[in-house]
């Protein structure tokens, strides 16, 4: 092999170890930096979303069907799992093994302090509270002690509701019957005079209620105390349900009906992705932000008293509305940007500065093997300084030569190649001085002469 060929294959490998050398320290810095970032990042969002859903209750299967066919559209599945009403629904919400995320609940059925990791995501729609009776007409709950009483199914929102009511006018102890039926079974047993009172919660728009309201002898209750309901039960609304509503014809109902109406809520546990409780809230405004029987165009979803705390990604939605990012992008776009934006951080605080430091340091390498070359062609100078004879001139001027030859077998990367020509450059500067004074020297005595003969 050519001397040639071994210079420039030494020169290669002094390359790349001066590149590892640099380079190594700042990959294992930036390797740090976005490991510890990494730690921070927000997982994925799961694909499949567990939804609870009352059957009996508020047309919470509607509702479910809807947000289905929604959140299909990002990618996620929802799983509706039914359940027997809103206490159900919300103790199932409650246990964290029960695998349900969400759930559709009647305000008011289960406090705050019976499922500290529930959230609220805001309330869906009025669902008004029904109360159909037989007999003469009467204006309170109070009228009804002693009659048979169907409070709905076990578990409900709805039973949870009439017995709060109940209880609070004293109707709930004998002799006064209550049952528990089905809403389907209590409006059957109404029409056949089993029943002198049904409570049911269902939307306006119910088929099943505006049918039973046109049934000769059977009569909605018109709360007369429906302020004072509303001011000891604050998740209680009140609403008048105008005459003929219904049906304008047969002028259903035939009198303005004062109704009390809890509300329908989105409720979750406190771990939900933050990505899904956007996406759950776009999907009900999509859904319930139509003008119904009691409910005004944008109205819902809002962040009305549910008895739960509200999300922090409820509170921002309702201040805010839709994350920016959600707005121009696709859902999953999105959600991967909103997770990988932290990486920003050690890119902007390690790598960018890494970027200028790291040619620094190679440059500092490179030239350091010249640098300490400086401090032989500083020591020559200053023995020049302190007038030497010709013997010690002799010798500086061969350690001068010595310390070139040296210089001009480091490997040097040609873009650094300057530095090098440079030193020669210095050392021909000292070698001119030195040779000057050579000239000027004076010469050795004879018996010094022989001496050194």
């Amino acid at each position: 092999m050519k001397k040639t060929d071994l210079i420039k294959a030494q020169l290669r490998r002094t390359i790349r170890r001066d590149l590892w050398l640099t380079l190594g320290p700042a990959i294992a810095l930036i390797g740090i930096a976005f490991a510890v970032t990494f730690y921070f990042v927000k997982p994925a969002p799961p694909k499949t979303l567990v939804i609870a859903t009352p059957q009996d209750e508020g047309g919470f299967r509607y509702y479910a069907r809807k947000y289905e066919a929604i959140l299909a559209r990002d990618g996620i599945k929802l799983e509706v799992r039914p359940t027997k009403g809103s206490v159900t629904s919300i103790e199932m919400l409650a246990d964290e093994n029960s695998g349900v995320d969400v759930a559709f609940v009647q305000s008011g059925t289960v406090s705050a302090e019976k499922a500290a990791s529930v959230v609220s995501l805001g309330s869906l729609s009025y669902v008004p509270l029904w109360v159909f009776y037989r007999g003469e007409p009467i204006e309170d709950v109070r009228a009804l002690r002693g009659r048979r009483i169907s409070v709905g199914p076990e578990e409900s929102g709805t039973r949870s509701l009439a017995l709060t009511m109940l209880k609070a006018n004293k109707v709930d102890e004998a002799p006064t019957q209550l049952v528990s039926l089905g809403r389907e079974e209590s409006i059957e047993q109404l029409k056949q005079e089993k029943l002198d009172a049904v409570f049911l919660v269902s939307p306006a728009e119910s088929p099943a209620i505006q049918k039973l309201a046109a049934v000769p002898g059977i009569h909605m209750l018109s709360f007369a105390r429906a302020d004072a309901y509303t001011r000891r039960f604050t998740y209680l609304t009140r609403h008048v349900l105008p005459r003929g509503v219904f049906d304008l014809a047969a002028d259903v109902p035939a009198e303005d009906v004062t109704v009390l109406t809890p509300t329908a809520n989105l409720v979750a546990k406190d771990t939900l992705h933050p990505a899904l409780a956007y996406l759950l809230l776009r999907a009900a405004s999509e859904v319930h932000g139509s003008a119904g029987m009691l409910d005004k165009t944008g109205e819902f979803p809002a962040p009305l008293e549910t008895g739960f705390p509200l999300s922090s990604e409820a509170r921002r939605y309702y201040e805010s509305g839709v994350p920016l990012l959600q707005r121009y992008l696709p859902f999953w776009a999105a959600n991967l940007v909103d997770r990988l934006w932290v990486m920003l951080v050690p890119i902007i605080a390690v790598v960018v500065p890494l970027f200028r430091a790291v040619p620094a340091l190679f440059l500092w390498r490179v030239r350091s093997r010249i640098v300490r070359w400086y401090a032989r062609l500083k020591e020559i100078e200053l023995q020049l300084d302190e007038n030497p004879d010709r013997e010690t001139l002799g010798d500086m001027l061969r350690r001068l030569d010595e310390a070139e030859r040296e210089v001009n077998r480091i490997p040097m990367p040609l873009s650094y190649s300057e530095n090098l020509y440079y030193f020669r450059e210095h050392i021909d500067v000292v070698r001119r001085r030195l040779l000057r004074r050579l000239a000027d020297a004076p010469p050795p005595l004879a018996h010094e002469a022989q001496a050194v003969g």
